[in-house]
């Protein structure tokens, strides 16, 4: 995966770059301190992948790659501030670090420093990409409403929680792929065919999570395991529970999705679970996702060597124990 890694370390660098203004200091220190923090760099490598698999040169994504992760990062920002996240990969989140008001104003502010970034490649491709951009943003906000609003709702079917993680994390994932295929000279439909890949491969990876957090190894997933199941969040596998569950078990489960006991209540939300074969139903339909997403994928037109690097990307990614 060299030639993955390459991409990643020419992301890096051109990010290193990035220039912020050193004043007002608690607008853009906490851009830095958030751009520092790392994580995956998903999204951005996609963007770039999408590029390269139309276009041997991917000088014109660098930007827009930027962009999409200032604007990942954002959507972080203010969603630790609604869920009162103490943490974010292992550090301070900003508004704990500063406060509220400074993580939401350093929030808009990496929001147009994303726009900045995405105008900064060719004017032909700049309506289209800022097109769907503009769709994406929307949708993670109508994504993130569908989950805050499914915490306070008992009526939350399995399709409304498919749509709420398709739209909160899938479509980015999407759209970065399709926003390098068009800089790298994709037609509609080619462009299409990678977002429809980056959708429904997105929806899988997201299942995985939802898995990987009851049965992943702790110190892999690093994170508390069952945290879900602690927090009583609708996941697939609690909702598909919650659909299969008649009568003792029904109780059960109810009875312990209002315990306070947390690792009584793990280890028995995660024996109803098992009874009710909920883990094989739940990798059953991550696979149905990542498989269509895949018949899309096997569809593109471009670079055969570049397809197959992204492939063997999103598989390992299916495979990850974290």
């Amino acid at each position: 995966m060299k030639q993955l890694q390459g991409l990643q370390e020419r992301f890096e660098k051109a990010l290193e770059a990035l220039e912020l203004p050193s004043e007002p200091k608690f607008l853009y220190e906490p851009i830095s301190y958030t751009l520092s923090n790392g994580g995956k760099r998903m999204r951005p490598l996609l963007v770039l992948l999408g590029c390269r698999i139309f276009n041997e040169s991917v000088n014109e994504a660098i930007h827009p790659a930027i962009g999409v992760e200032l604007f990942h990062n954002f959507t972080l920002l203010h969603d630790d501030i609604m869920d009162k996240a103490p943490l974010r990969r292992g550090m301070k989140t900003v508004h704990e670090k500063w406060n509220n008001h400074v993580a939401i104003l350093s929030g808009d502010a990496m929001f147009i420093k994303a726009y900045q970034e995405l105008l900064q490649t060719r004017l032909d491709v700049i309506p289209s990409i800022l097109t769907e951009f503009n769709k994406t943003a929307l949708e993670i906000c109508e994504g993130q409403q569908m989950d805050m609003d499914f915490e306070t709702s008992e009526d939350v079917s399995i399709d409304s929680y498919l749509k709420m993680i398709s739209l909160k994390t899938a479509v980015l994932l999407a759209a970065s792929l399709k926003i390098g295929a068009t800089i790298g000279g994709a037609n509609r439909s080619q462009a299409q065919l990678l977002y429809d890949f980056g959708l429904n491969a997105g929806i899988a990876f997201q299942l995985q999570d939802d898995i990987l957090d009851v049965y992943g190894e702790s110190q892999k997933v690093g994170k508390q395991k069952g945290g879900d199941i602690i927090s009583s969040k609708k996941t697939f596998l609690l909702l598909k529970a919650m659909e299969l569950a008649r009568g003792e078990e029904a109780e059960s489960l109810k009875k312990w999705l209002a315990s306070e006991s947390e690792s009584e209540k793990v280890k028995a939300v995660t024996e109803i679970y098992s009874q009710l074969g909920i883990r094989k139903l739940a990798e059953d339909r991550m696979w149905e996702f990542y498989n269509k997403g895949v018949s899309s994928l096997n569809q593109v037109e471009g670079d055969e060597e570049w397809i197959g690097r992204l492939r063997t990307f999103s598989e390992k990614l299916m495979h990850r124990e974290s």
